[in-house]
């Protein structure tokens, strides 16, 4: 709720700082020659300043909750430090004494010295302990106090069982069977095992980059689950095409595959693993299907829709004209549906690639999947955190590319 709350506060800031700063410098484009451009979407472009804010926003919140070094604000982090209590121990006479717990909360990096023990006066002896941050410590206090002594208060305070006592550096519980378990203040800053630092996850990448994981370089793994990708993406797309066509200009195609293919296209391909596993096995064909049906569906529907999103006067304009079926599928119906058929790809391929995650859980000797997956088997959350923004890096990137593709390709896109 904090990071969200870190974010919105960002987000808001942000837009009326820059957009205070936009309107006293003055806006001289096309848009702004227009009297209505609520609702029209030609007048609505991505703000580039604000795609900066917001790739920066979420490094700086990263950081800010990590406690990198590289960001200068920083919320609370873990208590670390000289921590300690009082107690007070009953004896089974009904005598009571205080005595002092000192507990060193120390760095994971760091190696502790256990702290000096403080002089008793009573029957009470006191403990010390050792801690990293983040951890709890369980203090059998009593153990040294005599047979039959209880704790009663602590710091004053009185408790009872799991009762739980605010002291420096963290809080105290009274467990049932009468011992202290001390809980080391956590802060606001996330666990390095649960999120770490981003230049711990450049350090990874680098030294990944350099020596390679698993036996296999990280380009080798980036490069399999590209090459399962595109097969089978490109594999969907050579027979999903031609089906959609078909079903846009066949109404026996229609019926026939219509029932197949809007039952199929709501099933996730995760929900798939298991029947390709024991089809086609676990080694590479298996992975290829799965992405082939991840990408199937999605490119029929793609085509089906150009198909039917033509224009009718399109269609009789070209017949008065004199042109056949044929013509009329290559020059009418094909170009007029490639938008359509761009955007399923767009569409196909980040379904795909999100997929290869999955595809890569069953016996992958190499990818980016197999990388992550083995990673979160030994709790490397950096490799994890890692492999997951080269992902959407990668995927971007395709994205991207197929933009400008369908840019130069379809450049009628929009036009009528």
């Amino acid at each position: 709720m904090m990071v969200l709350l870190f974010y919105v506060a960002i987000f808001v800031v942000s837009m009326l700082v820059w957009g205070r700063i936009k309107a006293h410098r003055g806006r001289h484009d096309f848009t702004s020659l227009k009297t209505v451009t609520f609702g029209d979407e030609s007048a609505i472009q991505p703000d580039r300043v604000a795609s900066v804010i917001s790739v920066l926003s979420v490094f700086l919140i990263w950081g800010a909750f990590t406690g990198s070094s590289i960001v200068p604000l920083h919320v609370p982090g873990p208590f670390v430090g000289e921590a300690g209590f009082t107690y007070t121990a009953r004896a089974e006479g009904g005598a009571e004494a205080q005595a002092e717990v000192r507990i060193l909360v120390h760095a994971a990096d760091e190696v502790p010295t256990e702290p000096t023990a403080a002089q008793a006066s009573g029957f009470a002896q006191g403990d010390v302990a050792v801690v990293q941050a983040w951890r709890s410590v369980l203090l059998r206090v009593v153990e040294n106090d005599g047979e039959g002594a209880q704790v009663v208060a602590i710091n004053g305070q009185p408790v009872a069982v799991d009762d739980q006592v605010a002291v420096t550096g963290g809080s105290v519980t009274l467990t049932p069977r009468g011992a202290l378990n001390f809980q080391a203040a956590r802060g606001m800053q996330m666990e390095p095992i649960w999120l770490p630092a981003p230049e711990a996850v450049v350090a990874r990448f680098i030294e990944i980059a350099t020596n390679g994981f698993q036996n296999t370089s990280l380009w080798g793994h980036l490069g399999a689950s590209l090459a399962r990708v595109m097969a089978g993406f490109v594999l969907g797309s050579l027979v999903g095409i031609p089906l959609g066509y078909a079903m846009g200009l066949s109404g026996w195609f229609r019926g026939w595959f219509d029932p197949i293919v809007e039952f199929m296209r709501p099933v996730p391909p995760l929900a798939l693993i298991p029947l390709v596993i024991i089809w086609f096995g676990i080694w590479e064909t298996g992975k290829v299907v799965l992405l082939f049906l991840a990408a199937l569906w999605i490119m029929t529907i793609a085509a089906r829709s150009g198909v039917s999103g033509v224009k009718l006067s399109k269609i009789h304009a070209a017949y008065s004209l004199g042109a056949s079926k044929a013509q009329i599928l290559r020059h009418v119906i094909i170009p007029n549906s490639l938008p359509d058929i761009f955007t399923g790809a767009r569409v196909a391929m980040g379904v795909c690639w999100g997929t290869v995650v999955a595809a890569e859980l069953v016996a992958a000797q190499k990818g980016a999947g197999m990388m992550i997956i083995a990673a979160s088997k030994f709790q490397l959350t950096d490799i994890v955190v890692m492999g997951i923004i080269l992902i959407g890096i990668i995927g971007y990137g395709i994205d991207i590319v197929m933009r400008m593709a369908e840019k130069k390709l379809v450049p009628w896109k929009g036009r009528g």
